[in-house]
This record gives structure tokens, sequence and C-alpha cells, in this order.
């Protein structure tokens, strides 16, 4: 006999995915809003006239801004709920967008971007507390991991579209992609998704969980450590094979995509095998772990120029990323309803600053040392952070 129950659960699941393809989409929009500047570098230097350093500003724009407004959006998220955040920010990215399609000049251009970046990143925390709000714990690494491809996914996109149409029509006439992109997002924004319940803040106080362990302290530093081997190999993985292994840029280039459509799904076996294991912690450290072993033989095997190397540099891009939704959940988790929107805006605004620092210092070790010694440097992070992965202190998911 069929409960009654039955379709109202199944409109409640059909609601859940929805709502979590509503907020993957709004994530990638973002992104390419994010990181789709970068791939005008070319037009800016070659065609604008602007110095690689001035291109490079434009490019970054976006990202500061993002660094800067991450923990101030995490705080309106706690305050006003996830949807009025996700179509506050979505809508300002589109104006903000339009404003920077029709700028003039460097500095306007750079400054509209700046805007654009800092309401994108409404979406960082926003999109994913829709995820844990709505998702039981036994579905929820599964469902953060289908939203964690939305970076790589939107960066695809971007450097698809944005190359190709700045290489046509100019840098400004890319950055239509974006705008609409976030356009549309907005529009299915506000037509599926709805702020989870959660307590209501009257019937007590919510206590501040950095008081009462160091627990997300620790996912945070551990996040951060993670963040220097993938970085490693996201910037440096195609200079390699075109310098040391003597590749084709478009071979190397077909490569280095190929390696991040499979991360893009190693997060979301990541995700699956915490809910399978009921702990986040514990997939964490064997990721951490994995990490440090493949960066490890990365570095042996890149410094005898052996042909094990190249697919070790496809296995450490999926590894390297594959942290990022388990801890991300993990910190949604912990820090409640009234906290997560803080929290995971101060968890990546840490692994922003790291990814900055990353390349410069890495490239830094290139030249000094070489590849195949920053790759075995890289090694020693992951293996500091698996010992401060905080197993013990993780609460019972059930």
């Amino acid at each position: 006999m069929t409960s009654v129950a039955d379709p109202r659960q199944q409109v409640a699941a059909a609601r859940r995915w929805s709502m979590l393809g509503a907020s993957t989409l709004a994530q990638a929009s973002a992104a390419i809003m994010m990181h789709g500047p970068a791939f005008l570098i070319p037009v800016l230097h070659d065609r604008e006239g602007l110095s690689l350093a001035e291109a490079g500003a434009v490019a970054a724009a976006p990202t500061l801004g993002v660094m800067l407004t991450l923990v101030l959006w995490g705080l309106v998220t706690d305050r006003r709920g996830e949807r009025f955040v996700l179509l506050t920010g979505l809508v300002a990215t589109t104006v903000f967008g339009i404003a920077s399609a029709l700028s003039g000049g460097l500095t306007l251009l750079a400054l509209t971007l700046f805007l654009a970046g800092g309401a994108a990143a409404s979406t960082n925390a926003a999109s994913g507390r829709v995820v844990v709000g709505w998702f039981p714990p036994a579905r929820r690494g599964l469902a953060m991991g289908i939203r964690q491809m939305a970076q790589p996914v939107g960066v695809g996109v971007a450097a698809i579209s944005i190359a190709v149409i700045a290489d046509r029509s100019g840098a400004h006439a890319a950055l239509w992609v974006p705008t609409i992109a976030c356009g549309l997002a907005a529009v299915v924004v506000a037509a599926v998704v709805m702020d989870p319940p959660r307590p209501d803040p009257r019937e007590g106080t919510a206590p501040n969980p950095y008081r009462q362990s160091r627990y997300l302290t620790r996912i945070h530093g551990v996040s951060v450590l993670l963040v220097v081997p993938q970085f490693v190999v996201w910037t440096f993985a195609l200079v390699w094979l075109v310098q040391d292994r003597d590749w084709a840029p478009a071979a190397a280039g077909a490569l280095v995509a190929g390696a991040q459509v499979a991360g893009a799904l190693g997060r979301i076996a990541a995700g699956h095998l915490s809910d399978v294991v009921a702990s986040r912690m514990r997939p964490l450290r064997w990721v951490a772990i994995a990490a440090a072993v493949t960066m490890a033989l990365l570095g042996l095997t890149a410094g005898l120029d052996a042909t094990v190397a190249v697919p070790l540099v496809v296995v450490a891009t999926v590894l390297t990323v594959a942290d990022n939704g388990l801890a991300f959940t993990a910190v949604a988790e912990r820090a409640g309803p009234f906290w997560s929107g803080r929290a995971l805006g101060l968890q990546n605004t840490a692994q922003f600053i790291a990814a900055s620092a990353v390349p410069p210092l890495a490239g830094l070790a290139v030249t000094q040392v070489g590849y195949a010694w920053t790759f075995a440097l890289a090694a020693l992070f992951p293996v500091v952070a698996a010992a401060f992965v905080p197993v013990r202190d993780e609460r019972d998911l059930s």
C-alpha cells in the first residue's frame, strides 16, 4: 500500500533538486564574472595597448572585490536569508556587468569589474547554504559536490566564450557573457529558490561556534594548506608540459581542460563518499594523504623525466580539488543557520588569499629549483593538513 505522504515527499525531493540546480547556476554564473576577465588579458595587451601589469590589474579587479566582500555577504545571509542575498547580489552583478560592458577607459573598466566581483561574491555563501539547508545529512555531501562543480564549469564557459568573443569583437563585448549569465541566474533564482527552514532566532541565542571549539578554525587552516598543491598544479601544469615535456600548447591545453573536468567529477565523488561513511572529516583526511602521495610521486617522476609523470599530473589535479566540497559542507553544518554565512565567508576569504599568494611564490620556486622540486615541496602542505583535520571533534551526521 502506498503511503499518502509519498507524493508529498516526491514533490519535496524534486523541489530540493531544483533549488540545487538554481544554486549551482547562480554560482557558475558568478564564477564567469569573477574569473572571466582573466581571459581578456591577451586582447587588452595586444589591441588596447595596456601593459601586462595593467591588463593583469583589470583581470584581478573582480577577485579583489570578492575577497573584500565575502564575510560581509555572509553576515547579510545570516541576518536576511539566502534568497534575499542571491537575488540582491545577482541583480547588482548584472547592473555592474552592464556598466563594465559599456564603460570606457581603464580606470572605469577596473572599477566596474571590482564592483561586479564584490556583488558576485554573494553567491559563495548563500548558494551553499541553500544546499545545506534543504538537503538531509545523508544526501548533503553529494549535493554539495554537485554545487562545487560550479566554479570549474564557470571557468570553462568563460575560457571558451569570453576568449573567442574578445578576439572577434573586443574586450567590452565579451563582458556581456557574464552579465547575461548573471541576469538569467537571477530570474531562475527568483522562480525557484526559497529560504530553507531554520529556527526562530527569538527562541534562543545562537552561540558563537568559534568560541565553543577550534573545529572550524582547524578546517579553515586545513583548507588553506590544501590550496597550495591545488594552485601549484592549476598554475604550472600547462607550462610544465610545454617547457619540460615539449608538448604542443594545444595538446597541453586539452589535457589540462580534461583534468579540470575530471576534478569537477571528483568533487561529486568525494561528496558522495562522505555521505556513505557519514563523515566529512575522514574523507577529508584521506584526500589530504592521497594528495601528498601524488604530489611527491609527481615531483619524483618529473625529476626522472618519466612518462608516468603526465598521468600523475591529471591525478593530482583531481585530488587537490576534492577537499573543497567536504570542508565547505562541514563548515556550514557545524556553524549552523545563524553563523554559517560568516563562517563560509571566512573560509572562502582565507582560500582566496592563499590562492593569490601561491602562483608568485611557486613561480619563484620553479625559477630557483625547477618544476620537480616545486611539485615535491608542495606535497609537504597536505601532509601537515592531514595531521590537523579534526576527525575526533566531528559530530554524528545521522
